[in-house]
Parts: C-alpha cells; sequence; structure tokens
C-alpha cells in the first residue's frame, strides 16, 4: 500500500499510510491532526479538487504534491442545522406518501387469488417476527416471569469484532506520559475514549502496576479476559462497561497516590484491580431491590441474598474457567484461593445493603489501632477501597460527573417505571415523581458517600485532597440548589403555611458524621405479603422521602446477612467471609436486654394508663414518619441496632418510664401474662 502525504493549512506536515481499512485511515488522519471527535475532515489534492470520500482508494501522492488536509468543527449552529434536515426529510417522506396513495388510487385492484396470497404471506411474516407464535414450529419455549424481567441488551457481533480487532491493534502501542498522569488522576474522563482504547489502557494498568510482570500473566490471555469482561457488560445507561472502566481507573488512581502495593501487597493489588473489572458483569439495570420485589431468576437462585453481586462473582469466574482467558493458570492452588477468596469479598462488598456494617466495622479496627500485618484489617480496607471507587463520581469534576449522574436517574426512572407498571413497591428514592436530583444527591453525599471516605482518608490521609475535598464541594454545590429549590417550594405553597410548624432545614441532614451511616445493624425485617405496601410508602412524608438512600432501602429489603470471614483463617473475624459469631452474640444480647425492658414497660401501662394517657395528651398528635412505616412492616422495637440514634430514643424512654413506675405503690404492678 501507498501513503498520504498531507499538509494543514497552519503548515503542519502529516504522513499517513494507506490501510485496506478506510475507518482505519480516517482515524489515523484524525489522529495526526489531533481532531477532536465530533470534526470532521476535508482532503483537497493540489489541483484543488476535493476528495469525496476519505478512503482506501485514496491515490497516493508524494511529499512534493502534499494533498491539503483541513479540520472542519460544527459550531453551535449545528443542532439547528441538523433540525432543519430533519424537517426537510419529514417533508419528502409526507409527499412520497402521498404520491403513493395517488399510485394506488389509479391501479386496478389485485385480482382475489393475488390478495389472498398477499393476507397468507402477511400472516406467515407476523407468525415469525411474533416469538409467542412459535410455538407451532416448537422453536420458542415459554419462559416463566421471573426470567421474562431480565432485560439484557448486548453488543451486535459486528460491534464486538471491530472493537476486539481494533484493541489488539493498539493494545502494545505506547502510552504518551502525559496520558499516563492524567490516568492517575480522579479528574479522567473516559467519555472522550472509545471502547477498544478503554480496554487498551485497562491493559497498560496491569503493566503499568506490575503485575505481568509479578504473576507471570499472559499478555494473550490477559487481552482475551479484557475483551471477554467487555463482551459481558450489557448496554444500560449507568451499569456497564464504561462504569467498569471509571471504578478500575479510580483505584488505579488510588493505588499509585498511596503505594497500595507496599501496605497490602501486590496480589491484593491484583484483587482489586480484577474486582473493579468484574464487579457489574452482565448488570441489567435493575437493583437487587428489584430483583427481590419482583421475584426474579436471580433472586430465587441466590436466595434473595445479594443477587446481582453474586452474579457477578458467577459470571467472573464462569470467565476465568476459559482456558483462553484464564488469567490465573500460572498461580498455585493456594495462591488461587486467595484471589478467589478476595474478589468474591470485594464484589459482595459493593451490596449497598452492607453499607453500614462494613464502614462500622472498619471504623472499629481503625479505632482499635489499624495494623496492616492483620489479614482481618486488610479486608476492610480492600471492602472499602472497591466501595469508594464504586460511587467515586463525585469525587470527579462536575463536568465529568454530572453525566453520570444524569445516566443513573435515568436507570432509576426506569425501574421505578417498571415497579409501578408490574405493581410492585416503589423504591422511594427512584420515583421521578417524589425525587429531584439536589435533594437526592444530599442524601446521598451527605450519609453515605463522604462518611465513607471521610473514614477511608482518616487512614490514607495522602487521598483526602483526591478524595474527600471534591466530595465537600459537590456536597455544598447540591446543598446550595436544594435550598434554592426548597425555597422556591415555599414561596409556592405560602397561601397554605399559617399552622406555624417549621420545615426542617436540609443543611441538618447533612453531616457526614451521622450516627445513621455508620450504625451496626442487626435489623431482621419481616415483610408479610397482606401488607399494603403502597399505603406504607404514603406514610412517608416529602421530606423523608428526598432524603432516603439506597443504603436504608437496601437494608429493609435484605432478608438474610452475609458473613465476611476468611475461611483460610481460623478465628472468626469481623471483616471476613464466615461472620463473627461472638459479635452477633453481643448484638443479641444487647437486644434482649432492650427487649425485656421494653415488656416491663408495656406491663407496667396495663395498670398505669392515667400517666400514659396525661403523656399522651401532652405530646399531641404525632405524624406518621418513617418509624410508623416501619412498624407497619414487620419492624419490631427490640430489632433495632443498639447504637441507632431511634434506639437510644427510645431506651431513654425506657428509662424515664421505669423511674415513673418505680414511684407508684408496689401492690399495682403485676406480672405480665407473658
Amino acid at each position: 500500500m501507498g501513503r498520504i502525504y498531507a499538509v494543514t493549512p497552519d503548515g503542519k506536515e502529516v504522513d499517513v499510510e494507506i490501510c485496506k481499512d478506510s475507518e482505519t485511515l480516517y482515524r489515523a488522519l484524525r489522529e495526526a491532526v489531533a481532531a477532536p471527535p465530533e470534526a470532521a475532515l476535508r482532503l483537497v489534492d493540489p489541483s484543488g479538487k476535493e476528495v469525496l470520500h476519505i478512503s482506501s482508494r485514496v491515490p497516493s501522492n508524494t511529499p512534493q504534491n502534499r494533498y491539503i488536509l483541513s479540520v472542519y468543527t460544527p459550531n453551535g449552529n449545528f443542532g439547528m442545522l441538523v433540525d432543519e434536515v430533519n424537517m426537510d426529510l419529514a417533508t419528502l417522506e409526507n409527499r412520497v406518501l402521498e404520491l403513493e396513495k395517488q399510485l394506488q388510487s389509479k391501479v386496478s385492484p389485485l385480482p382475489p387469488v393475488v390478495q389472498d396470497l398477499k393476507h397468507d404471506v402477511e400472516t406467515f411474516k407476523h407468525r415469525l417476527e411474533t416469538t409467542k407464535h412459535l410455538s407451532w414450529l416448537n422453536c420458542y419455549k415459554e419462559l416463566p416471569p421471573s426470567c421474562r424481567r431480565l432485560q439484557y441488551r448486548r453488543r451486535s457481533d459486528a460491534k464486538q469484532k471491530i472493537v476486539r480487532e481494533q484493541f489488539i491493534q493498539i493494545c502494545e502501542n505506547k502510552i504518551s506520559d502525559e496520558i499516563v498522569q492524567c490516568l492517575r488522576l480522579s479528574s479522567f474522563d473516559s467519555m472522550q475514549w472509545s471502547d477498544e482504547e478503554l480496554l487498551s489502557l485497562l491493559y497498560f494498568m496491569f503493566s503499568d502496576l506490575g503485575l505481568i510482570e509479578a504473576f507471570s500473566l499472559d499478555k494473550l490471555i490477559l487481552r482475551n479476559f479484557l475483551f471477554q469482561v467487555y463482551k459481558n457488560y450489557n448496554e444500560v445507561p449507568f451499569h456497564n462497561f464504561r462504569h467498569c472502566f471509571c471504578v478500575a481507573q479510580m483505584m488505579y488512581a488510588m493505588c499509585w497516590k498511596a503505594d497500595l502495593a507496599k501496605r497490602i501487597g501486590v496480589l491484593e493489588v491484583l484483587v482489586l484491580l480484577v474486582s473493579c473489572i468484574c464487579h457489574d458483569l452482565d448488570h441489567p439495570g435493575y437493583n437487587n431491590i428489584y430483583q427481590i420485589n419482583a421475584r426474579t431468576e436471580l433472586a430465587l437462585r441466590y436466595n434473595d441474598i445479594s443477587p446481582l453481586e453474586n452474579h457477578h462473582c458467577s459470571i467472573a469466574f464462569r470467565i476465568l474457567e476459559m482456558e483462553e482467558s484464564n488469567i490465573f493458570k500460572h498461580l498455585g492452588p493456594e495462591e488461587f484461593k486467595l484471589v478467589r477468596e478476595g474478589i468474591i469479598r470485594c464484589i459482595l462488598a459493593t451490596d449497598m445493603a452492607r453499607h453500614n456494617e462494613i464502614l462500622a466495622q472498619f471504623r472499629e479496627a481503625f479505632l482499635q489501632g489499624f495494623d496492616y500485618s492483620n489479614k482481618t484489617h486488610i479486608n476492610l480496607l480492600c471492602m472499602v477501597l472497591i466501595k469508594v471507587a464504586d460511587i467515586s463520581n463525585e469525587a470527579r469534576p462536575m463536568e465529568v460527573a454530572e453525566p453520570w449522574l444524569d445516566r443513573l436517574l435515568q436507570e432509576f426512572f426506569t425501574q421505578s417505571d417498571a415497579e409501578k407498571e408490574e405493581g410492585l413497591p416503589v423504591t422511594p428514592f427512584m420515583d421521578r415523581e417524589k425525587i429531584t436530583k439536589p435533594s437526592s444527591q444530599c442524601s446521598f453525599i451527605g450519609f453515605v458517600l463522604l462518611p465513607l471516605f471521610e473514614s477511608l482518608c482518616d487512614l490514607l490521609t495522602e487521598l483526602s485532597p483526591m478524595m474527600v475535598e471534591p466530595v465537600r464541594s459537590a456536597l455544598e454545590y447540591y446543598r446550595r440548589l436544594n435550598e434554592a429549590h426548597h425555597k422556591n417550594s415555599v414561596v409556592d405553597t405560602s397561601p397554605g403555611i399559617g399552622n406555624g410548624v417549621s420545615t426542617p432545614s436540609p443543611t441538618k441532614v447533612l453531616k457526614s458524621n451521622s450516627n445513621y451511616s455508620i450504625r451496626k445493624t442487626s435489623i431482621t425485617f419481616s415483610h408479610h405479603p397482606e401488607d399494603d405496601v403502597d399505603e406504607v410508602l404514603e406514610d412517608l412524608s416529602p421530606e423523608e422521602e428526598a432524603t432516603v438512600t439506597e443504603v436504608a432501602v437496601s437494608e429493609k429489603t435484605l432478608k438474610f446477612k452475609i458473613s465476611t470471614e476468611s475461611s483460610s483463617e481460623k478465628k472468626s473475624h469481623p471483616g471476613s467471609r464466615k461472620g463473627s459469631r461472638e459479635r452477633y452474640q453481643e448484638e443479641d444480647n444487647m437486644c434482649d436486654s432492650c427487649h425485656r425492658r421494653d415488656y416491663a414497660v408495656r406491663s407496667q401501662s396495663l395498670v398505669e394508663p392515667e400517666w400514659k394517657s396525661e403523656k399522651r395528651r401532652s405530646q399531641g398528635p404525632k405524624s406518621p414518619g418513617i418509624v410508623s412505616r416501619l412498624r407497619k412492616l414487620g419492624w419490631r422495637s427490640d430489632d433495632r441496632s443498639p447504637g441507632s440514634p431511634a434506639s437510644l430514643r427510645e431506651q431513654r424512654e425506657v428509662q424515664q418510664a421505669e423511674k415513673r413506675a418505680s414511684t407508684l405503690p408496689k401492690e399495682r404492678a403485676r406480672t405480665p401474662p407473658w
């Protein structure tokens, strides 16, 4: 093949080899002149004749007779031009339809035999294109409703083939130092890169962290593994391959910033990077709350225990079971066992239903004195690291994070629409009719994200400028938006204000060190089918609905707790996969003591209705809130976490009641019937 010699209007000379693939040639010319993705290229020969189509058929030339290569970037009027073109096309389409109608009116009617044949063909075509009519061919088996709810959307085979070929071509190319430095920053924007380029950058991360040499990873197998991961991500708005890359890139940046390889070891770095890449494999775009409420195939398969996270793990190790993509084939049995345990532990930790549990255990380890030689502490740190990377979008600049937030809300609203259509409980923080972006972000950042980031940066202080400070700025930004929205709402509803009830200030719910975000939960929620869930959700006030987070709802939906004890340890520790019997026994004992005191108060109330009624009258009517909603769902007060604010408040009430009861005559007290 020949070469194309060109020169730009500013005098830059371009020398590109003519490729067989026209798209590759066009990309090479674009890269040579550093043209943005939306720009168009124009090639003019020395005689002034424009080359209408830049392809492999472009005649080669010599350095003495160079083409003139120009770059055209669309301006602000480009959208108006597109609208005008669309209007013209619509007009032409209408004219064509009118002409077709005129021709049909002038043509003589078809013979009856031809009309019958045409009808039979249309009927047969409809039967072939409609799956429910294929039973007569035994080509279609009616799936159960739980399977039909899973909506998987994959890329076409043709697109996957193109991405694979281009990835293989560029994966060994040298990456400039400027790109490497950008890759180690939280401001990196993955939207500026194509799929094959993102795969190449993932390949570079393994090489740059020294993982290929440390574990003798086969480069061809590593490329196959990355491409298989790419194939198994669905085209959903948020939980897609680009989200997987963002999580892996943030983990890569934290590894360099905090020098994690020296602190926790190269093996744990390998586990973290692979876990980030695989943590959302085959995500259908509907979270665990939907899976459990809709009784999907995943919920039935994994018994409502982190169904999506278990599915991600399963897909990851199915890929690793294939000979051509098993990057761990050179590891020994014991080493592979540790890697497998670590990947499962990290991916399962991304279930938001376990957020408070993991964060409380990590803070407890930090307060006791974090020990890098303690395997339990390392397990907890790895779980916190992948959780931070998973929800790290708010640590990025606003222009990078905002589009991802819009995609996440798109998934949320799609799920809530499906829940309404199928008659399922509508997840509060996903309802498009009740949630605004500022209120949702204020509650999520203030109660979930910032406490987690601050806890990690208390241990790894060098991460604070990269993680905590941008998140605080984002919280302040959304807090101001929320206050402005709240003021507008108050102004709109001001004629109805006159009862003297003050509206809670949104700033009161933005404490990053809130007990709500770090409490140890040992709550079991029993849901009864006869409960009217829609009626229960109506008990939530608008303020409560605006501040409900995914962690709170996921904890209510979860029916089982997953332990994190490592199977390689004989002793029970709180940060591994098998769980800590001692810790749970201690919590159960605390709950039992609260339970007994609650019973004592109830027994006293049977014979002391006077002060009870006086207290109730003095307090006035109590508005239904989140506590009444949980009680309707079957939540028992004795099951509350001892460390939660609600539990502490009830304990104080119990103590006051016991104090009042002690002043009454002893003969009035009697043994409760239970």
